[in-house]
């Protein structure tokens, strides 16, 4: 009723491995996402510095840098100069970067990277902070 199959699956993985598809390790995976995430937090925090220019931002601009350079084996991430000026209030660009950063501390923290990990709550820290007056003053 049915005809044999004569030819190998081209879904069978019982050979193992293909060599010719390039494979990651988790912990490849998980550097390129970490390196996203930072790479984010930096375009959002040069828009912040770009509407309201600050020492602390500039400083945890650079931080966030070397960050993602030391993870893309020292590639350094592309940024505008004075970074890009969107239509975005303050409190909207603050929200971004506390996720932004949310996002990098939990990756940081499940490849047990230190440095990215402190940087991450840091920053989160910093704009939970920006955002706590905004909130009250709205209450």
């Amino acid at each position: 009723m049915y005809e044999p199959i004569r030819a190998k699956s081209v879904h069978s993985t019982l050979d193992g491995p293909n060599p010719d598809i390039p494979h990651r390790s988790r912990e490849e995976e998980l550097d390129i996402q970490l390196a996203g995430h930072l790479a984010a937090l930096l375009a959002v925090t040069d828009e912040l510095r770009a509407a309201a220019p600050s020492a602390d931002l500039d400083v945890a601009a650079e931080r966030i840098a070397e960050q993602v350079a030391r993870l893309r084996d020292g590639h350094t991430p592309a940024r505008v100069p004075g970074g890009r000026r969107r239509e975005r209030g303050a409190a909207a660009l603050h929200q971004r970067a506390q996720a932004l950063a949310g996002r990098a501390l939990v990756v940081a923290a499940s490849r047990a990277d230190t440095a990215a990990a402190i940087l991450a709550a840091e920053r989160m820290d910093a704009h939970t902070a920006a955002l706590e007056p905004r909130e009250l003053a709205s209450r």
